[in-house]
């Protein structure tokens, strides 16, 4: 029984550890060009080399936590506006991400490599 309390507090605060609605991650690509890439994740998550170049850092508060995003954008105005307008004073800094691919290849599965006779 315990276990079952338990359970549904660690549930609970999952949820509200969310920051983005599935809608909101989907819209963001068609109404401002950005897309999340790891949403509220840990610094060491973010902070990887496995993503394109051109991604971005996001830290930002929310019920007086640091949060971390990832997100790919065309622009930083873009990325910037999509934050402003979700969390307002919440925003607290854009930076560079340490990714190392070229964001062309990104997502792209390499090609076969065929075995000579």
């Amino acid at each position: 029984m315990t276990e079952n309390v338990l359970e549904k507090e660690t549930l609970t605060e999952e949820k509200l550890m969310e920051s983005w609605t599935t809608s909101e991650k989907e819209n963001s690509k068609e109404k401002y060009g950005v897309e999340i890439m790891i949403d509220n994740g840990t610094w060491e998550q973010v902070n990887t080399k496995e993503c394109p170049n051109d991604a971005s850092i996001i830290t930002y508060v929310v019920d007086g936590q640091t949060r971390y995003d990832l997100t790919r954008g065309q622009k930083a105005v873009n990325i910037f506006n999509m934050y402003y307008d979700k969390f307002r004073g919440g925003m607290k800094s854009i930076n560079y991400g340490k990714g190392t691919y070229n964001p062309k290849t990104w997502g792209i599965e390499p090609p076969k490599i065929k075995k000579r006779k």
